[in-house]
């Protein structure tokens, strides 16, 4: 009887001895267990502690035993007969406590893992509406929460909501699709479809595959935006070469090829408005992108892109030289002719680039485009020489255009530029016929803007020009000194 009493934890078969130290030391012991044990939390009480007083309470069961079995106890028969019941009834005192330091620790567990839940729940919130790359992390610190509490605490009032969890999870990483936000919504959805490959597949269940749709459409909405824009990102190649890659057999996918004939067809007509260098420069990009898409499906969109690029460029050359922006006329035009030299437009293309050159240094050979074809009918002569050092370019536009090349004469230098009204004239090409390189050029009738460009020599620097006009009526011949001034 005493040995149970004392094996309630309260020591109480030490007070029915009397043994006043040996009770001090239960109630000593008890209550150091319960400071260290209240309030439950979920690590419990250090398992040595536990062990510790586990063989506190057997010493001082067996110790009031044998204590018990030579004392002499001055209590009742009626005492005596309900005293033994009544240790074994107080036994339940330590399990009773046992068993409700359980339940407060597993109370404990439970509210710990809500907090974990309500944590996870305010790191989605805080990544909701960053970039992508930008909130990846704290989402998927979020979600390694979720599956740790989805699987290993199932069971918990936390596991149990985190199907719910992961509903919004999903929801709010793909706002960006719900907002039509296409582009922006590429990189969640597949961070969202990828998510079997790191997380558990049952926790997930079917919400990845829900994502292909949506991606199929994000891929096919931001591609096909980006179509003849230069500085799109991600680039159309990039979007629509995955989404060809990743769903094949999508109806988005089937809408590529025609979406992409549709985007040149806009431009191409585009040509023919007031900005075709706009449009031709949009095709330019639309050929970039089907140049890095190898898909079998878009070769007939390719050769029809690459016909309007070439297009465009005649027409942008052309544009620029009526809108009087002679040196981008120059340039275009000249690129026109290197790239496309069997084109039926390069001689003419070439045509407008020297006209344009001319221009630039005498603004009215620009009035108007030289024409296409060279007209026919008779032609005159006129006998081009070059009395100047350096080897000299001679332009010229009107019913025809062209340019000649006259080399250098080596004893010819700069005549001096007059000075005084009674200075005398300057007399080129005075001297033998035979002195000077000659150039012929059969001419139609009409007004010509000539231009000419030395090289550089000892006495005379690349860049030196000269314009004139001349006037070339039938039945005329005519001859044109080309020479240099200088002051000195």
């Amino acid at each position: 009887m005493i040995g149970l009493l004392n094996l309630s934890c309260l020591g109480l078969g030490y007070v029915l001895l009397r043994n006043w130290v040996g009770a001090a030391l239960c109630w000593l012991a008890t209550a150091a267990l319960l400071v260290v044990a209240l309030p439950a939390d979920v690590d419990g009480v250090p398992s040595g502690l536990l062990v510790g007083y586990g063989v506190f309470l057997l010493a001082v069961a067996a110790d009031g035993a044998r204590r018990g079995l030579r004392a002499t106890l001055r209590i009742g028969a009626s005492f005596r007969r309900l005293a033994l019941p009544l240790a074994l009834v107080l036994l339940a005192v330590p399990a009773g406590g046992s068993l409700a330091y359980g339940a407060a620790r597993d109370e404990a567990k439970e509210q710990a893992m809500l907090e974990l839940l309500a944590a996870a729940d305010a790191l989605v919130k805080s990544a909701d509406g960053l970039a992508f790359d930008k909130a990846e992390p704290t989402f998927r610190k979020a979600l390694s929460a979720y599956e740790d509490l989805g699987t290993k605490h199932a069971g918990s009032r936390a596991g149990k909501l985190v199907p719910d969890r992961l509903d919004a999870y999903y929801k709010t990483v793909s706002a960006p699709y719900e907002h039509k936000q296409y582009c922006a919504a590429i990189a969640p959805l597949k961070h969202l479809r990828e998510l079997p490959a790191t997380v558990d597949k049952d926790l997930l269940g079917s919400r990845p595959a829900k994502t292909d749709e949506p991606l199929a459409e994000s891929l096919y909405e931001c591609g096909t935006a980006a179509l003849g824009v230069q500085t799109a990102n991600p680039p159309a190649s990039e979007s629509l070469n995955e989404l060809l890659d990743t769903f094949p057999q999508s109806a988005q996918a089937a809408k590529v090829e025609p979406a992409v004939r549709a985007a040149v067809k806009t431009r191409t007509t585009a040509l023919t408005g007031s900005e075709p260098c706009d449009a031709t420069a949009q095709l330019r990009a639309l050929r970039s992108s089907l140049d890095n898409m190898p898909d079998p499906s878009l070769e007939g969109a390719a050769k029809e892109t690459a016909a309007a690029v070439q297009k465009g460029d005649f027409a942008c050359g052309t544009d620029q030289f009526k809108d009087k922006e002679f040196s981008s006329a120059v340039t275009t035009m000249t690129d026109y002719a290197k790239t496309y030299p069997n084109s039926p437009q390069a001689a003419h293309a070439r045509s407008i680039a020297i006209a344009a050159e001319i221009a630039e240094e005498e603004p009215a050979a620009g009035k108007s485009l030289p024409p296409a074809d060279v007209p026919g009918g008779e032609r005159m002569i006129m006998v081009v020489s070059n009395d100047g050092p350096g080897e000299v370019e001679l332009l010229y536009t009107g019913p025809m255009t062209g340019r000649v090349t006259l080399k250098a004469c080596g004893t010819c230098k700069k005549y001096q530029t007059p000075l005084l009204v009674n200075s005398p004239k300057i007399k080129a090409c005075s001297g033998p016929s035979s002195k000077y390189p000659k150039a012929t050029l059969l001419l139609p009738a009409g007004d010509y803007h000539f231009l000419q460009k030395r090289a550089a020599t000892g006495t005379s620097t690349a860049g030196d020009t000269k314009s004139s006009r001349t006037k070339i009526e039938p039945g005329y011949s005519y001859t044109n000194c080309l020479y240099v001034t200088s002051l000195f």
